[in-house]
């Protein structure tokens, strides 16, 4: 990239680099990030304080949109080789245990369909090109790294600790130690991005953190073990079991890494405790109350390692301290119920990264990165909001049941056996159970969370339509061209037959106007704004039978909301900026109105505009 804003001053002795941006952190959120700046040709850093990437058991469940990101990259194909296929993770389950003298243990209570079936939700093939995924994060993120490595050789550091940070009006110093070398160097940047899950940054910049709430706290076990003569259900991933002998839920993913279902060779094991419990504090005893949950005392079992966390969120009290962006974990901690953790860090950085090469192309006013944390505040505090509402549901099962830690095993069987037991007097119990579990599909089929949430800040220009009532604000993603909308997914052809989804036609870091068959006059103005002020914008006409490109399936049709002489403007992340729905007196006016309020620099009519 060629920046025109000038470069950090390097006059302060002893700066050893100088970068646009320094990266700190190399999670889901850093390692994303830096590919993202790759692909966008923008000189960056990235340091990690940890030796390698993570080897925590945790987050594995990869939405729709963040693969579509995660394509931007370049590490789609790569992640979807190693996934778990998709008939493996049609459905989550409920269970009254795993194993026991009894044969109703291991019943199958419910199943709900998960994340889009598979594929087999038409909800979900509408919403994008891309199936839900399910990669544990231990197994991503090397293949992170590895992409990251390829994009940006030697600017990708592990075991570098970010020790001190300053800032001043025009970039950041960081002082950054090398472990394996034992020698500290300082970076000069213009802008920094903290992905380091709230450890140090924050700290320093005196960002705090407000809960939301918490509802317990979890052990967990992350095991290789042979649970195939035990389970059913190869469509399964998540399993929910009602312990009977714990008298609480355990939970179990399978973690591959070449089989799945009930075959997986390992396993994460979940144990829920009530909050301040000590047994969840001694690892003896976990592994013991795991045994005893699962019914399988003796069983041979390999632990790799055990965590404890607890079911809360918290939200930061500054996504951005001048020159400095929050990301992640270090701006936003939930729970894993609905698997919006990594997805949401990863979309984090997706809307901030187009907006720093914006400005320091000279694109763009440093106003727009103003508009990084409402945007993203927005989004993620409904995520966090939602992660503890799916735990508590969960919670709200076992209440019902009556499922307590303090019965016996057998006291606990009997309460579960009136779920199903067909007698009279527990009719009403058993439709307030399973009741309570389709109604996770809040957690498990919750595609307007994690697909149709909206942006509202100056980098939206309103038009004055008023935002539609959702038929389920949380079930039901309704695709919409109302500007802070996400780009609705269609499939386009060119005159040859060739098929893409509309997302590819939004290259990184360039705008998309997207008219209708009859916009040539938008097209062109935009075309002619292009030239004369430098902007990276590119012009599409879509229609059914006329245009550049064509609507095969009409499915653009039936979700553009504009006439055939209208026009969408798309940002490079891939959300709605500003829409006229008809023609215009003045097009190139309007859109010289909108890039003027997006880009936050004063945009002209251009002096001529042919058609």
């Amino acid at each position: 990239m060629t920046a025109v804003s000038p470069a950090p001053s390097t006059s302060a002795a002893g700066i050893d680099e100088t970068v646009d941006v320094l990266v700190v952190g190399g999670g889901g959120a850093g390692l994303t990030a830096s590919m993202l700046l790759a692909g966008l040709e923008v000189d960056h850093l990235l340091v990690s304080s940890l030796p390698s990437t993570s080897d925590l058991p945790k987050a594995h469940v990869l939405n729709q949109r963040t693969m579509e990101i995660l394509q931007d990259a370049g590490v789609a194909d790569a992640i979807a080789a190693q996934s778990t296929p998709p008939s493996g993770l049609r459905h989550s389950a409920f269970y009254a245990g795993i194993a026991g003298p009894d044969e109703d243990y291991g019943r199958c209570l419910a199943k709900v369909e998960s994340w889009g079936a598979g594929g087999d939700d038409d909800q979900w093939r509408s919403a994008s090109a891309w199936h839900q995924l399910n990669l544990p994060q231990i197994r991503l993120e090397p293949l992170l790294r590895d992409r990251a490595d390829e994009l940006s050789p030697g600017r990708v550091r592990f075991n570098h600790e970010l020790l001190h940070l300053d800032q001043d009006d025009d970039g950041v110093t960081a002082v950054i130690r090398d472990k394996d070398a034992g020698c500290e160097y300082r970076v000069r940047a213009r802008y920094l991005i903290a992905a380091d899950g709230g450890r140090t940054i924050s700290k320093q910049l005196g960002v705090t953190y407000e809960g939301l709430g918490v509802v317990g706290q979890t052990a967990t076990m992350h095991v290789s073990m042979d649970l195939s003569s035990h389970l059913a259900d190869p469509d399964v991933l998540l399993r929910w079991v009602l312990s009977p002998q714990a008298g609480t839920g355990v939970v179990l993913a399978p973690m591959g890494p070449t089989t799945w279902g009930a075959d997986s060779e390992e396993w994460v094991i979940h144990l829920n405790y009530q909050a301040n419990d000590p047994r969840a504090l001694s690892d003896e005893q976990v592994e013991a109350d795991v045994r005893t949950g699962m019914g399988l005392p003796d069983a041979p079992m390999e632990i790799h390692r055990i965590t404890r966390w607890t079911l809360e969120a918290v939200l930061a009290s500054a996504f951005q301290v001048d020159r400095v962006f929050l990301v992640g974990d270090a701006a936003h901690r939930h729970p894993p119920t609905g698997g919006l953790g990594l997805t949401s860090a990863v979309q984090d950085v997706h809307n901030l990264c187009w907006k720093l090469a914006a400005v320091l192309d000279g694109q763009a006013d440093p106003g727009l990165l103003e508009t990084y944390e409402p945007e993203r505040r927005s989004a993620v505090a409904r995520n966090c909001q939602r992660s503890l509402e799916n735990a508590v549901n969960h919670l709200l099962i076992m209440q019902a049941i009556g499922l307590d830690p303090e019965h016996g095993a057998q006291e606990n069987l009997a309460r579960l056996r009136r779920v199903w037991s067909g007698r009279p007097e527990d009719a009403e119990l058993r439709s307030e159970v399973l009741r309570l579990m389709r109604a996770q599909s809040m957690e498990f089929g919750e595609l307007n969370v994690e697909y149709g949430y909206t942006y509202d800040s100056a980098a939206i220009v309103d038009d004055g339509s008023p935002a539609p009532e959702p038929i389920d604000e949380i079930r039901i993603y309704e695709p919409s061209t109302r500007p802070g909308s996400p780009l609705p997914h269609a499939w386009i052809d060119d005159e040859d037959g060739t098929r893409r989804p509309i997302k590819d036609l939004v290259a990184p870091g360039r705008f998309l106007l997207v008219a209708g068959e009859e916009g040539q006059e938008w097209c062109a103005a935009a075309q002619a704004l292009g030239r004369e002020h430098g902007l990276p914008v590119d012009t599409v006409r879509i229609g059914h039978v006329d245009g550049d490109l064509f609507d095969p399936r009409c499915m653009w049709l039936r979700h553009r909301g504009i006439d055939p002489d209208g026009a969408v403007l798309v940002r490079p992340d891939r959300f709605v900026a500003w829409r006229s729905a008809t023609a215009s007196q003045d097009p190139a006016a309007e859109l010289a109105a909108a890039f003027t309020q997006i880009l936050i620099r004063p945009i002209t009519r251009p002096t001529a505009v042919a058609v």
